[in-house]
């Protein structure tokens, strides 16, 4: 048996091995979120509140369906729940355009808007693929002031959500 192939086989594969774990692998094309009015997450992408990680990938916040924080749940993102953090509200009046820009086109079942705990609006797609950039206008009801309205984004071939949150200042506008 002839072992210099296999010996010079380990000699490349041992040279090239460092270049390998070098080399950059991509992130995952992520989701989406609302980029107007800002989400916190938008607001992170843009520099206007200083975040961790979230700042690169503003489209990922992705969790468990149910969950009502603004992080989906992901420890990762754990400061888009801190309420305290320096959030811009947005001035609106009582009905509100949110856009989305939407990175991975999943099936969705249902996007609903919550302030407060209580749902404002629910918008079913039926499983449908909704396009790269879309609007919804939401009726935010009888509040007033400073809110934090949670929008979610239900996919449904899978039991996870996209979550995020916007801060707004209803009725200042």
């Amino acid at each position: 048996m002839n072992k210099k192939p296999k010996l010079a086989a380990a000699i490349v594969g041992a040279a090239i091995a460092p270049f390998l774990v070098a080399i950059p692998t991509s992130t995952a094309s992520a989701h989406g979120y609302i980029d107007s009015p800002p989400s916190r997450q938008a607001q992170c992408a843009k520099g206007t509140v200083p975040c961790g990680p979230i700042k690169y990938e503003p489209q990922s916040v992705e969790g468990p369906k149910g969950l009502t924080s603004c992080s989906g749940g992901n420890q990762a993102f754990g400061e888009l729940d801190d309420d305290s953090k320096g959030w811009t509200a947005t001035p609106v009046g009582n009905s509100v355009n949110f856009n989305w820009t939407i990175t991975a086109r999943h099936a969705t079942s249902t996007w609903e808007y919550f302030i407060g705990g209580n749902r404002v609006a629910v918008f079913d797609d039926g499983g449908k693929q909704p396009p790269s950039q879309f609007s919804h206008t939401v009726n935010l009801g009888g509040v007033s002031g400073k809110q934090k309205l949670l929008a979610v984004w239900n996919v449904a071939d899978t039991a996870n959500a996209f979550y995020a949150c916007v801060d707004l200042n209803v009725g200042a506008k």
